[in-house]
């Protein structure tokens, strides 16, 4: 043969087989956590019409899909209990591995700086009890992080950047403390694998990750045009839409089994707005995903001063999570009053509130009784005479410490002027309020400041949420 032909065909067959092998998206990689008993989607890159076989090794049944003239595919595969670890093999004429897979409970966990902070704690901000987790960690526990490198975009992307690691001390170490928590309290009750995909950046607003088809409903209370001129922005990762384009679009396609949300922040001073953005939200993801009851737990803000301890910032943004959790079906919220830090927006205290966001899971998703996760909030008052009696939702175990006095209630009558008051619970839910400044009362508060000390919980813990009964501008 000819040595120049020869070359030719040898350059040409090195050419067809470099691009035969298989791509994936980072999502789809060693390390991963699938959804168990479900059927999950898988997809890729490769040739052109290239016939792709898939074959996963808890079954060893071969899915084949077939590459569009891009060369995208995406194929539908059934998952198996709770187990692992397993391997997929993905063959379009030369095999592609992804291993040590486990198939177990997938959680996205998303918002701003409180979900990014990690366990080893931001700079002079440690998280409280890390250590003991961190230097405790084994590969052997089956729990995977995928972290979610941050990015902005003006328009919807289908890839990011993102990397599974195993339970490792140096993954721990930068692991989300928020999701950690939250994730190794799921794994130790329900003894299956567990991964957590982490999408946060700290400072965003709500809106960042939104879509535009969402956001343009809300048009007149904020600018969209930039996203067509595609005009840099000074705070992208605040900006509307830039970070769904980014990190929360490319994942769609993942299945997940529901959402942890941490943010609002970044929101203060717009409550009212937030109030109509975060039902929303919920709707986009649940949306994206196919699945109108995806589970949606979030965290009410922790006390911080902002302007002032007194003021009301923060508590506005209280207000209006409150507010959602009536809103938004299939969700739950945990108060986080008694957690937070008046000096430092990144409180320590990071396990209580992936504990209570797993508590809420494990009881509303996986259906756990025997406790009651939920938050008491305020369901009605009456005024008699010159005393008040709130009463709380919740079980019949009522509300507590009975006994006490329960700081962090006021009351206010006819010139709207708020006096600290005492208050007791009298019976089961309810808690008399009274104070000798106010003979006529017309309304009341409970932790109703951006810092307050709270004092009302369920018999098993929960804080009770923050509250007011009148609808005053502050």
């Amino acid at each position: 043969m000819n040595k120049k032909i020869a070359f030719l065909l040898i350059a040409f067959f090195s050419a067809f087989m470099s691009q035969a092998k298989v791509t994936l998206p980072a999502l789809i990689a060693d390390n991963m956590v699938i959804q168990r008993d479900s059927e999950v989607m898988l997809w890729g890159k490769s040739r052109p019409q290239a016939e792709v076989r898939i074959t996963p090794s808890w079954n060893s049944e071969t899915v084949i899909a077939i590459a569009d003239k891009s060369g995208n595919w995406k194929a539908y595969v059934k998952t198996p209990g709770a187990g692992g670890p397993y391997r997929i093999v993905f063959d379009d004429g030369e095999k592609t591995f992804v291993e040590n897979v486990m198939s177990g409970e997938v959680w996205l966990c998303a918002g701003q700086s409180n979900m990014v902070m990690p366990m080893h704690g931001f700079k002079c901000q440690p998280v409280e009890g890390a250590m003991e987790y961190i230097v405790s960690a084994k590969p052997s526990r089956p729990i995977r992080i995928c972290n979610i490198k941050r990015a902005t975009r003006f328009t919807e992307q289908k890839t990011c950047k993102a990397e599974w690691f195993e339970h490792t001390p140096d993954a721990v170490s930068n692991a989300s403390a928020t999701a950690y928590f939250f994730a190794i309290r799921l794994q130790e009750i329900l003894d299956v694998p567990v991964g957590v995909i982490v999408t946060a950046w700290g400072g965003s607003k709500i809106e960042a990750w939104m879509s535009r088809d969402v956001l343009e409903q809300f048009s007149t209370e904020m600018d969209l045009s930039f996203i067509d001129r595609q005009e840099k922005q000074e705070n992208p990762h605040q900006a509307p839409t830039l970070l769904y384009n980014a990190m929360l679009a490319p994942l769609k396609n993942f299945n997940i089994r529901g959402v942890i949300w941490y943010q609002g922040c970044s929101n203060r001073g717009f409550a009212d707005l937030y109030a109509r953005l975060q039902p929303e939200f919920v709707k986009m993801l649940r949306g994206m995903w196919g699945n109108n009851e995806l589970p949606f737990y979030y965290t009410q803000i922790a006390p911080f001063k902002c302007s002032a301890p007194n003021g009301y910032e923060a508590a506005l943004i209280r207000e209006a999570q409150l507010k959602n959790l009536a809103e938004i079906p299939h969700s739950g919220m945990a108060v986080t009053m008694d957690c937070g830090d008046e000096f430092c927006i990144h409180p320590s205290k990071k396990k209580p509130v992936g504990d209570r966001l797993a508590f809420l899971a494990l009881q509303n998703t996986y259906g756990l009784t025997g406790f009651d996760a939920a938050a008491p909030v305020y369901e009605s008052h009456e005024i008699k005479g010159s005393n008040v009696y709130v009463t709380f939702t919740g079980t019949n175990l009522g509300v507590g410490p009975k006994g006490h006095l329960l700081e962090g209630f006021e009351l206010a009558g006819e010139d709207r002027k708020f006096y600290k008051a005492e208050a007791y619970v009298s019976k089961e839910r309810t808690v008399e309020v009274k104070c000798d400044s106010v003979k006529n009362p017309v309304a009341v508060r409970y932790a109703f400041h951006n810092v307050a000390q709270v004092s009302v919980y369920n018999t098993y813990g929960i804080p009770a949420s923050p509250f007011r009964t009148d609808n005053w501008n502050e």
